[in-house]
């Protein structure tokens, strides 16, 4: 039913354009179309397209500006800290030079402390053998001096016995 009711009014429609010049009918109503459409074009174009043209080119400006920024932003940034990674390394380096310093200062003064150490023993150890020598001096002129005593002694006793005995 609804087949035959469309197949009707494209009948109807095919029938009416047919009498009246076909699709297209250029009397009066092309060139007011043409107006109109002018006429809307003009009214689109001052309404809707420049305010729309605007407000992109406005949001284009404001975005070019945001990247211009950050980029600035990010060379400040960049320069910043390769500044920053320069004092840093220039610190490192003045305290491996401070460190290296106390090092060789430390090592100076362990050397000095042992070389101290080696002299004190040396003159403990020179004054020990002088002592000894000191000390084997006397106990070779006591021996010396006992023997001495002991040699008259027995000398007197054997010179004194031999004398007796003549």
């Amino acid at each position: 039913m609804t087949y035959s009711t469309i197949l009707l009014a494209v009948e109807a429609v095919a029938e009416a354009t047919a009498e009246k010049g076909g699709l297209f009918d250029f009397d009066a109503t092309l060139p007011i179309m043409a107006v109109q459409f002018l006429l809307l074009t003009v009214i689109l174009n001052a309404v809707f397209y420049q305010p729309l043209g605007k407000a992109i080119d406005e949001r284009d400006e404001y975005i070019r500006n945001n990247q211009n920024q950050a980029k600035e932003r990010l060379s400040k940034a960049q320069m910043l800290a390769a500044q920053y990674e320069q004092q840093l390394g220039e610190a490192r380096r003045q305290s491996r030079a401070i460190i290296a310093e106390a090092e060789a200062a430390a090592e100076k003064i362990a050397a000095e402390q042992i070389a101290q150490a080696q002299r004190e023993a040396q003159q403990a150890r020179e004054q020990a053998s002088a002592e000894i020598e000191r000390e084997k001096q006397e106990a070779l002129q006591a021996l010396e001096q006992q023997v001495d005593t002991l040699s008259r002694q027995i000398l007197e006793k054997l010179i004194g016995l031999e004398l007796a005995n003549r």
